[in-house]
């Protein structure tokens, strides 16, 4: 690391902190030249897998953007958005892997979002998973109605029945 002062290429590591939930290092350094201290952050780099092999650092804002398509016109507001997309970086960063496909993250958005607005899953999950054809909207949709996702009291999100539970039918 080179010193932001006098650009020297030596300094020495005086103190290291975690941040941001251990997502962070920040270390304190002094330039071994001219004496002066100066801050550096450090963060562990997720990459995402394309599938035409391009990798790119994973981004929180890509996922929101995504997310927030899907959403659109339905009552989903921007903090439940943001939360699911820290949901979804939980989930790939506790795979423990330095890069991950992209496909594995689309995977990763579609459980959340599914209890989180089942119209914006449709919608996110037919372009995912590109549909082709009428059927396979119906047998997302039958899949849907099979568990769905239920608001339980208290509660701002949607959650799945849990094993063994059935959600109450709704007319129709």
């Amino acid at each position: 690391m080179r010193c932001p002062y006098c650009r020297h290429a030596d300094s020495r590591v005086v103190d290291s902190r975690e941040a941001d939930d251990g997502q962070l290092i920040r270390r304190r350094r002094s330039c071994t030249e001219c004496g002066k201290r100066f801050t550096t952050v450090e963060e562990a780099v997720l990459a995402v897998v394309k599938r035409s092999g391009v990798t790119e650092p994973f981004s929180r804002t890509k996922i929101m953007s995504g997310v927030r398509k899907a959403c659109q016109g339905r009552p989903v507001d921007e903090d439940s958005i943001a939360l699911l997309a820290q949901r979804v970086e939980e989930t790939v960063r506790a795979r423990g892997a330095a890069e991950i496909p992209s496909h594995e993250v689309g995977l990763a958005i579609l459980t959340p979002l599914r209890e989180l607005d089942q119209v914006a899953y449709l919608r996110f999950a037919s372009v995912y998973k590109a549909f082709d054809s009428l059927d396979e909207f119906e047998k997302e949709i039958a899949a849907l109605r099979e568990a769905p996702a239920v608001r339980e009291p208290g509660t701002r999100h949607a959650v799945a029945p849990r094993s063994g539970a059935r959600a109450p039918k709704l007319n129709g």
